[in-house]
This record gives C-alpha cells, sequence and structure tokens, in this order.
C-alpha cells in the first residue's frame, strides 16, 4: 500500500521532507534549482547541514530506489538516497517505488470478468491530464495541500498563509447511467461495466482524498448502486468526512453527495429540498459550525456557522426552460431566508455548489449575482462580469459536444447589499420575457403591442399579458410560470396599481437594470454608523480548475474521470461589520 506521510493542519502548512518510506510523496521546494540536472546522480553531494528540508516549489527528482522527493536533491539525500533522474519516477522503472500518487491512491479494485481493473485504471493514470497535474515538473504551480491550494499568478507556489483556510471542492463526477461509451450507440452505458465505473469511481475518491477538502459536494452521484455508495461513504469516512446523500425524484437513479470533514466543521443541521419539478431536481442545505474558533478580534473568537447547499440545475433543452431554473434558485433562496427566520440565526457566510447548468451569460448568474454572491473562481482570477470574460475559463463538456463554464461555488458574505428577494426574482423573470420576446424577433416597440394584443387601447390587461407568456412557452407548461407566479410579476410591473400597464410601465420593464448587480457592502452606509455589530465572513483566498486546461478555455481530449472539471476555492476568515439584528 502507498503511504503517504503529509503534515496538514488547520493552518496552511509547510511542505517538508520526510524520512524515507517506500512509496512516500514528497509536496513542493522553492529552495533548491536544477543547476545539475544533467548530472544524473548526487552521489558528490553532501548530505545537506538542515534536515528535514522545507520547500515550497516543486522540482521532483527520482532516487535511485525508485521514490520521488519533490524538494530536490537535498530532499533525496536527507533521506540518504543517491538520485537516479531529474523528474519524478515513473511506474515500472524499477526499484521499490509504489505507483507515485498521494494518500490512498493503491487501488483496491478487483479484476473482473477476465479485466484487469487495476492494470485498466492504471493506464488510465498514463492518458489522464490529471495525472500530469501532480507529478508532472512543467506543472508545479498546484500544490494540493489538505484543506487549501495555494497559486499565485505567475503560476508560483504562494507563500504560506497565517490565518486558517477552509477549502470546498465541487464535482459532477458523471453518474455511469449516464456515461456513453459508444458514441455510434447511445444506449451502451458505462454502467453495464462494472470494472469500468469501478475503476473511474475508485480514481474520483482517490483525488478527492488526495486534496482534503474540508467540504466535498458531488452531483451525478450514482445513489442507485449500493456498492459504489458503499465504497465512496466507506472510504470517505474512513477520511474523517461524514457524508450526506441524497436521491432525485422518481427514482431517477442519480443525485446529490455532500462530505464535511469534521476536523473542520460540526454539522449542526441538515434539510432535503424537492423541487418535485420536471426535471425531479433537489438540494441539500446543510447548516455547519467550525471546530477551530476564528478570531473576531484580541479578546473574542467564535465558532463560526456556515450555510452549504450543494445542487444540480435541470439541463437547459429549450429556452422556455430558463424560467423553471430560475425557479430553482428562487426555491433555494427562499428556503435559506425562511431556514435561517425560523431558527432565529445571526448573519453568516452562504455558500452554494453544483452544476448550475449555465454559464455567466444565463439568467441564474445574474440573478445570484443581484442577490449578493460572487463566483468563487472569479474573484480568485480576477474575471469581471463583462462579455470579454464570459468563456476566459470552462467546466463542462455536455453530451452535445459543447464546452462552457457551469459549475461554481458561490459566496455571499452577511455584509452584502441585496435587494429584496421577491423584487429581485421579478425582475429575472422579466428578463426571461424580454429574452423570449427578442427572440421572436420583437423590438421594443413591437413587443409593446404583442403584449397589448388589442390594438384599440393604449395599455396591456391582465388577460392580455397572461396571453402572451403563453404564446412564448413561459406559461401553460408543467415547468412554466404558476398562475402565482404570474399574479407576482404582475403586481411589480404595474407600479402604479391602477390594473393595466402603461407603455411607461412597460418601458421600466423593458429597460430594467435587474442583472446590475451590488457589490458594495452595507456598512457602507452611513445611517448604521453606530447600530453595527462585527462578524466573520470570508475572503477567496484561491480557486482553481481541473485539469488545467480548462482554464485556458480548453477541454482536454484525453480527461476521462468525468465530462466535468473538479473546482476547489480556498476561502480565509476575515471580519466584517454588518448592522445589528434586531431582537
Amino acid at each position: 500500500m502507498l503511504t503517504v506521510l503529509l503534515f496538514f493542519c488547520f493552518w496552511a502548512p509547510i511542505a517538508r521532507s520526510l524520512p524515507d518510506n517506500s512509496g512516500s510523496i514528497r509536496l513542493p521546494s522553492d529552495g533548491f534549482t536544477n543547476a545539475d540536472e544533467n548530472e544524473g546522480v548526487s552521489a558528490r553531494f553532501n548530505k545537506p547541514s538542515s534536515c528535514p528540508v522545507n520547500c515550497f516549489r516543486t522540482e521532483p527528482v527520482c532516487g535511485v530506489n525508485g521514490v520521488t522527493y519533490w524538494c530536490g536533491r537535498a530532499d533525496a539525500l536527507c533521506a540518504g538516497t543517491r538520485v537516479a533522474k531529474v523528474g519524478f519516477c515513473e511506474v515500472g522503472s524499477g526499484g521499490s517505488a509504489s505507483f507515485p500518487v498521494a494518500h490512498s491512491l493503491m487501488l483496491k479494485v478487483k479484476p473482473v470478468r477476465g479485466i484487469d481493473a487495476v492494470g485498466a485504471v492504471l493506464a488510465g493514470f498514463y492518458n489522464d491530464p490529471e495525472f500530469a497535474n501532480v507529478d508532472s515538473s512543467e506543472n508545479e504551480s498546484i500544490l494540493p495541500f489538505k484543506g487549501t491550494i495555494l497559486r499565485t499568478k505567475s503560476g508560483k507556489i504562494s507563500s504560506p498563509v497565517e490565518e486558517p483556510c477552509v477549502s470546498c471542492t465541487t464535482f459532477n463526477i458523471l453518474a455511469p447511467i449516464y456515461k456513453r461509451l459508444d458514441q455510434q450507440n447511445q444506449s451502451v452505458r458505462e454502467s453495464d461495466f462494472r470494472a469500468f465505473w469501478l475503476a473511474r469511481n475508485e480514481r474520483i475518491v482517490d483525488w478527492l482524498l488526495y486534496e482534503s477538502s474540508s467540504i466535498i459536494c458531488l452531483q451525478e452521484f450514482w445513489v442507485g448502486n449500493e456498492e459504489l455508495v458503499h465504497m465512496f461513504e466507506e472510504r470517505l469516512s474512513a477520511a474523517g468526512y461524514k457524508t450526506f446523500k441524497l436521491a432525485r425524484t422518481n427514482n431517477r437513479g442519480d443525485g446529490l453527495l455532500t462530505a464535511i470533514h469534521q476536523d473542520y466543521f460540526k454539522v449542526l443541521n441538515y434539510r432535503e429540498l424537492l423541487f418535485n419539478d420536471c426535471g425531479d431536481r433537489v438540494a441539500q442545505l446543510l447548516h455547519v459550525k467550525s471546530v477551530v474558533p476564528f478570531s473576531i478580534n484580541q479578546n473574542n473568537c467564535i465558532e463560526q456557522e456556515i450555510l452549504i447547499v450543494n445542487t444540480h440545475l435541470l439541463f437547459p433543452h429549450d429556452s422556455s426552460l430558463s424560467i423553471a431554473r430560475l425557479h430553482q434558485v428562487y426555491q433555494i433562496l427562499l428556503y435559506l431566508e425562511t431556514y435561517q427566520q425560523e431558527n432565529k440565526l445571526t448573519q453568516m457566510p452562504v455558500i452554494l455548489c453544483g452544476d448550475w447548468n449555465g454559464s455567466k451569460r444565463g439568467h441564474v448568474y445574474k440573478f445570484l449575482r443581484s442577490q449578493g454572491f460572487v463566483s468563487s473562481y472569479d474573484i480568485a482570477h480576477e474575471c469581471s462580469d463583462s462579455e470579454a470574460d464570459a468563456d476566459k475559463w470552462i467546466s463542462h463538456r455536455n453530451h452535445r459536444g459543447n464546452i462552457c463554464g457551469v459549475d461554481f461555488i458561490w459566496l455571499r458574505n452577511p455584509n452584502k447589499s441585496r435587494k429584496p428577494l421577491k423584487i429581485s426574482w421579478a425582475e429575472a423573470a422579466f428578463g426571461i420575457i424580454k429574452f423570449q420576446l427578442q427572440k421572436a424577433s420583437l423590438a421594443e416597440n413591437d413587443a409593446f403591442a404583442f403584449l397589448r394584443a388589442d390594438n384599440s387601447v393604449d395599455h396591456i390587461t391582465y388577460s392580455a399579458f397572461c396571453d402572451a407568456l403563453r404564446q412564448v412557452n413561459l406559461t401553460g407548461l408543467s415547468y412554466g410560470l404558476s398562475f402565482q407566479d404570474t399574479k407576482d410579476l404582475w403586481v411589480q410591473a404595474d407600479f402604479d396599481g391602477n390594473g393595466v400597464l402603461d407603455y411607461e410601465e412597460f418601458k421600466r420593464i423593458w429597460n430594467s437594470t435587474w442583472s446590475d448587480h451590488m457589490d458594495e457592502d452595507c456598512s457602507s452606509d452611513d445611517s448604521n454608523e453606530g447600530n453595527e455589530e462585527e462578524t466573520v465572513g470570508f475572503t477567496v483566498k484561491n480557486a482553481a480548475l481541473f485539469p488545467r486546461e480548462v482554464e485556458k478555455g480548453i477541454w482536454p481530449e484525453n480527461y476521462s474521470l468525468s465530462d466535468h472539471a473538479r473546482l476547489t476555492a480556498v476561502f480565509s476568515p476575515v471580519r466584517l461589520r454588518c448592522p445589528r439584528r434586531s431582537p
């Protein structure tokens, strides 16, 4: 079994070399160069005066014993080993090395139907760009600490941070019942071949345990297969995680799994949200509290509480489904509000994870921004909401072959200003109505005439409004606007309350700035001065997508772990000032 000796703690760790153990993997170094990379051996060097070696950047060398030493020649010398070559040791290179990947990557797959599943997995590692991300010196900018990933814009490993950090990973792992093996015969799925789906999912768990994020949110988790469920739960539990799974309604076969590392958080409450809609989608809500207190000031520490949501929205097979997808997000946010009010909770950060099945151009993205949420990856990489940054990164290649960025980890701090949820929802819905009308090639004047229906009047009646929505497939369908939704929208649109919409009220809807989100903090309002309290929120320290190519908008053809990239974000606690809650 591959033994991995890593020093991890709640604080961002420093990589260290360790006494030699066969199969041990070393973390990156910043202290040594490759000036002697052509020497081949290091026998002429004396053992460093200081062992173990502290290091922050990868300079892997392969020892004659077949062990990869990530801190360079000095690391190998500390272990009393000569260097055979520069670079990591390869499988089958001789010596006593185990397969050089981290924590629990000695696979436990049994041969099935004459197929050597272990061999298949190892072969997959050769061709998988994720493997290069860990073991290639060309990708030395990745350092998967336990609970943190630290990377600067220049690609170098950043200096260790002094404050405690927590991390979150979201990953749609592609349920075997949906993974197509033959493009010519779409009915052939991975779920029919145990060796294939078991090997791939073992690798997924290997990577999750290698990163050891504080929070793990998985989508398309195959809840319908007991063997796979047991494998995930057993291995995650052994690594210190508490797991929660939730199946989609109507026996769809897949669902969600959320895992919370018990070294970081205690789970206070767990709730399940069933949308009971056409997509049978669901969401999980977890209320957690930090195990290690965060410091607010020199005299006060708190056990920070956080609300975490894991979900997987409906796929937009048609633009008319935009309303259904928006409604799913509205239900999540409404449930969050209700939960906090019913439990009289103090203000706390909210983290939303999942596969949102929509890009930065979509209505869901704009709706969440209007509610004070920020995309952790975009914050970490300074990507704006502009069109120029809309396609800078991707995270998914869908069954149609299209590539797009759909996986997000959203953060909302308690000091973020936001519009009332019902108003924000109405504005977002009006944005979809406008989109559908424009799709029908209707400009502003034409759209008003279309909604007015009867040319003999200069206003829009409620009945004409409902009829127009039905014509553009926004009502009258199982996934469209409900009767109450339509009434609520009408009330928001009828600004003067006279029962009809005149042209000025229509223009107010048509030219709405609903997508203009508010990024200012509520503490900037002078009216709150003297009536504030300190709390703890989070700042985004870093975020990374794997495989690395997707960060440049490229989908690697040899990536087979999923049809989604894995997204991990690192957060650091920060002191905030917020308006004091009314008793």
